[in-house]
């Protein structure tokens, strides 16, 4: 990745050159704001072939985007800078963020859009097809797995709603508990009415043919026959560069994972810090994340400005004050 060289201090320093970070980086640029976006090149969705549901960039690669985003933000001033950000202390009227090979930068805002790691089940071989034929997200992935044979892995409080979503794009659906507690009667009634099958038992391991998921192995050592996989991960904030402001994650109410709350700005409760994307909003796509990241760096400009019309003020009747006080010769 190209990047530029940080300098002493911006409005705005943007910690995650996602979407989102992007997004918002772009709106500060435009709105003449000086705004560096800080980025670790980690993207969570690299793996992924396409970026979906994104008007007028349907299918685009995900690494392609990224570098359009990044070209942007450069043709409205803004800074591109490769790094990862370790710590973030406040420092007089704002911030002073650290990064990992020592540099340091000045900030008198910070949006933080450094998104989220996915943490999966712990079965031999399901890393490896992150992306690839392990999917999670039915919006981002169904079209392209409709028809074929999959298999949804149980690992959660949402793993019952996201089989009966995948069933709207095939026929051809089994649901593995994985140790969840059992059905209700009603949830039982409920997939066999839509010909779901349950498999009951532990999950040990993925069977893989020529490159490409082919089964489902359980601890009985049986093989379910499968092409597709789908699995809830567990979604943990990367904020651990925030503690010295207080600014730590908590359990989202779907209990999917952890977040970093705000309101429907992205104003958290730590002044001077908004959040956008995926480290506040788990479950949301491309789109989602940059459209809150627009409304973030709208609201930091707004922000700004009051900042700046108050001190105006102050040095603007300090200066009548004291040429009141000159008498006239």
């Amino acid at each position: 990745m190209v990047t530029d060289q940080l300098k002493d201090g911006y409005d705005v320093v943007v910690v995650g050159g996602g979407a989102a970070g992007l997004s918002g980086g772009l709106v500060l640029g435009r709105a003449r704001r000086s705004v560096a976006v800080i980025d670790a090149g980690e993207p969570r969705n690299a793996p992924a072939d396409g970026v979906h549901g994104l008007f007028a960039r349907e299918g685009v690669s995900p690494l392609e985007l990224l570098e359009r985003g990044r070209a942007e933000v450069r043709q409205y001033g803004g800074h591109v800078v490769s790094g990862s950000v370790e710590t973030v202390d406040r420092a007089d009227d704002g911030f002073v963020v650290t990064l990992g090979d020592g540099r340091t930068v000045r900030a008198r805002r910070l949006l933080v859009t450094s998104g989220l790691v996915d943490e999966l089940p712990d079965i031999p071989g399901l890393r490896e097809r992150w992306g690839r034929d392990l999917v999670h997200c039915p919006y981002c992935h169904g079209w392209e797995v409709r028809d074929r044979a999959i298999g949804v892995l149980g690992s959660g409080p949402m793993s019952l709603h996201q089989v009966s979503l995948f069933r709207q794009w095939s026929d051809d659906v089994t649901f593995f508990l994985n140790g969840l507690p059992p059905l209700t009667e009603e949830q039982a009634e409920e997939l066999a009415a839509r010909g779901i099958r349950v498999v009951t038992g532990e999950v040990a391991g993925v069977e893989v043919t020529d490159d490409h998921i082919s089964g489902v192995r359980m601890s009985d050592g049986t093989v379910v026959a499968r092409a597709v996989l789908a699995v809830s991960s567990r979604h943990v904030a990367r904020t651990g560069f925030l503690a010295a402001l207080g600014l730590t994650p908590v359990e989202h109410p779907t209990g999917m994972g952890e977040h970093i709350p705000a309101d429907p700005t992205g104003r958290t409760n730590v002044p001077g810090v908004w959040v956008a994307g995926n480290v506040t909003d788990i479950g949301a796509q491309v789109g989602a994340a940059a459209a809150a990241a627009v409304m973030a760096a709208a609201t930091i400009n707004m922000d700004l400005i009051g900042e700046e019309t108050r001190l105006a003020v102050e040095a603007y009747r300090e200066l009548r004050s004291d040429s009141a006080g000159v008498s006239s010769p």
